[in-house]
């Protein structure tokens, strides 16, 4: 049924003509990208890096004046147990410390029996390396670790920053969120092959990806969490975008059209809203710079990178693909379309909705302000070993420490005189409330150990009450609090004093090119306002289950940076969905002119992919729930509650009801700025 064979002229059009007639080049230039940087990266190997350094806050010039001072080297701390008391078990414990001395790079390591528990079944021993933990090599962390734990009878556990680089390890996420993403492709189009194509596509995408950034990773400061994060985000919108054009594809061919003529037409459309939607992601991700976070820059940029890569392999990759398999395809495609009629249900709903548009509208605001309500009880901190699997042997030195010593003592705070009498500050801290212990003054100095754990509320708290009505009270001099709680709650003051800026500039930038690409002042605003609102669901239910402990989840606070990331990769997600529906809306009103139909049509021909593609997002976000991390527990948690309040609530009740009762102004662009705004068109 070649019965229309004119092709569209546009530049993705063109794009995909290149790719189909030079399938097998295009197809071997990303087999060799592929290749390539995973090659190069093997031998290179990854220097990523955690920077939680905040210039100029209290807690950065704490940890300044100690480098400063001390001797650089990373550490790790050895935790033995004897029920019947280790000075007991002095024997093994003095050949396995000779042991560990023998390691490479360990410059000195102190007796146990030196800092025993009160009952003396509990000690530690401190490891200094001559090295940073980044400059250690693996296998040595490795042999290191191994060593130690053969203290005989003793138990053993061990903590520290180069413990943290061979623990844990990477969950089954990637492979179970693929796996269920190709499940869902195949009962949308009744076809392997055709299933498998999004996810090749995003294969390449992702693993190209991963290979650049490993080997910039030497260049720029990339948090070591950047990796899993990018797999997270590349498989889930690059599949999204591969189903986005190849469901566009197969309405082409099931319209009439050749094969080579469908595929150019479908890069020509729903190309156009992938490049535009991926464009709102990168603005969101860029637009963490704006918070000036050093941390943050480097996952900002690399998870860019990602989208940017999935859109080059959905509108080049993709249409070589389906000109290699294209008669295949199109025989799988026309026998099962045959079977159902193509949005009926979806037709349905839009009548439904668009009859009584009241009812829906409030549905969907109550569901999204209700659930956004917990997030305004959100405690952000920093992770540590607390939040560890329970079998980790750092959750257990963790637990060891706090048995032996108490709850505080993994998260001392450190008090810097930087011209006051330290005696007078050892005296005033002893005698604080809070502060279960005080260590004499080293120099400048002062440790203060609290009775509470590091992610307890109540520390934070303790800090505030330090800086503001403690140390104030002393006379002469200036004092500084730092330690890892008042790192953290020198980073949640830091983002919120910038959110606001970050929030106008990635809200600002996406609603302006919504209003250029749509022509419209009514649409950005609630394309804008219902982003927000499902992003502030999400961020409730990520409160409730890991803040107040819903579900069975350890409570404790958010990972300090997880909600901006959150908020700019959901933003941007959101956009997505938008574009891909709007657009289709739009395609119909400026061909009808019909403000109704152009809703029904639009939701009846977005409907079944935009929820195929929320599936796939929600399945590939929701598998990181099975990662052993925390930090990567919450961001899977909150992508896809976002992305599934988006596809089921926003997109199929509140956006065809709002558009129903703006009717025709939903597309109203006063003259004199319809004038001055470019053009730039997601319809041929």
């Amino acid at each position: 049924m070649d019965t229309i064979t004119r092709p569209t002229g546009g530049s993705l059009a063109k794009l995909a003509g290149w790719a189909q007639r030079h399938r097998w080049l295009a197809v071997a230039l990303w087999a060799l990208v592929l290749i390539g940087v995973t090659f190069t990266s093997r031998l290179t190997g990854s220097a990523f890096h955690d920077d939680n350094s905040l210039p100029g806050t209290e807690s950065q010039q704490v940890v300044d004046m100690l480098q400063n001072t001390a001797q650089s080297g990373a550490s790790a701390q050895i935790m033995f147990k004897a029920d019947d008391g280790l000075a007991t078990q002095r024997a093994a414990i003095e050949n396995t410390l000779g042991n560990v001395r023998s390691q490479p790079h360990v410059r000195s390591v102190t007796d146990p029996l030196d800092t025993l528990s009160r009952d003396g079944r509990i000690g530690y021993a401190t490891v200094t390396f001559d090295v940073a933990s980044t400059d250690l090599a693996y296998d040595d962390i490795v042999k290191f670790a191994d060593t130690a734990k053969r203290a005989g009878p003793v138990e053993v556990a061990l903590a520290g920053d180069p413990i943290e680089r061979i623990s844990g390890g990477g969950g089954p996420a990637e492979g179970v969120g693929l796996l269920a993403a190709l499940v869902i492709l195949v009962f949308l189009f009744r076809s392997l092959l055709a299933a498998g194509l999004p996810v090749i596509t995003a294969v390449f995408a992702v693993g190209s990806t991963l290979g650049v950034i490993t080997v910039i990773s030497h260049f720029v400061d990339i948090a070591s969490y950047t990796s899993p994060l990018m797999m997270l985000v590349g498989f889930g919108v690059g599949v999204d975008y591969a189903l986005l054009i190849f469901s566009r594809y197969r309405g082409e061919l099931l319209a009439g059209h050749d094969r080579d003529t469908a595929a150019r037409r479908a890069l020509d459309t729903a190309g156009r809203s992938v490049l535009f939607a991926g464009t709102t992601v990168i603005i969101a991700l860029l637009g963490l710079l704006a918070l000036g976070l050093g941390g943050l820059r480097g996952v900002a940029l690399a998870v860019a990178l990602t989208v940017l890569m999935t859109m080059l392999a959905s509108v080049t990759l993709l249409p070589a693909l389906l000109s290699l398999f294209g008669e295949r395809l199109e025989r799988g495609i026309r026998k099962h379309a045959a079977r159902r009629e193509h949005g009926k249900t979806w037709r349905r709903l839009a009548d439904g909705v668009q009859k009584r548009p009241l009812a829906p509208l409030a549905i969907g605001l109550i569901v999204l302000v209700g659930l956004s309500i917990p997030a305004a009880g959100m405690r952000l901190g920093f992770a540590d070993a607390g939040t560890d699997p329970a079998g980790s042997t750092t959750r257990q030195a963790y637990d060891l420490l706090a048995e032996g010593f108490g709850p505080g003592f993994s998260g001392p705070l450190a008090i810097v005189s930087e011209n006051g009498d330290t005696a007078a500050l050892q005296q005033k801290l002893a005698a604080t409330p809070g502060i279960a212990r005080v260590l004499p003054p080293m120099g400048r100095t002062v440790l203060a150990f609290p009775t509470t754990s590091p992610q307890d509320e109540a520390t934070a708290e303790l800090v505030t009450r330090l800086r503001t009505d403690v140390l104030p009270t002393l006379p002469g001099g200036h004092y500084l609090v730092g330690g890892s709680v008042a790192a953290a709650t020198d980073f949640a003051d830091a983002v919120a004093d910038r959110l606001p800026l970050f929030v106008l500039v990635v809200v600002g930038l996406s609603a302006l090119l919504l209003m250029v690409v749509f022509r419209s002042i009514l649409i950005p605003l609630k394309a804008a306002l219902l982003n927000l609102l499902s992003i502030g669901a999400s961020l409730g239910v990520m409160t409730l289950v890991f803040g107040d402990g819903w579900f069975g989840a350890q409570p404790g606070p958010i990972e300090a940076f997880v909600p901006v990331m959150i908020f700019a990769i959901v933003f941007g997600l959101s956009m997505d969905y938008e574009v891909f529906l709007v657009s289709r809306m739009h395609e119909e009103w400026r061909r009808t002119g019909d403000a109704r139909l152009a809703v029904r049509e639009g939701l009846a021909s977005t409907g079944a992919v935009i929820t195929a593609a929320g599936a796939i997002m929600v399945l590939v976000f929701g598998a990181f729930l099975l990662d052993p991390s925390r930090m990567l527990a919450q961001f899977g948690l909150g992508l896809a509650t976002a992305v599934l309040l988006d596809a089921l609530v926003i997109r199929c009740l509140v956006v065809p009801a709002v558009m129903r009762l703006l009717g025709a102004r939903a597309w109203w662009l006063p003259r004199w700025l319809d004038r001055r705004l470019p053009h730039l068109a997601l319809e041929p």
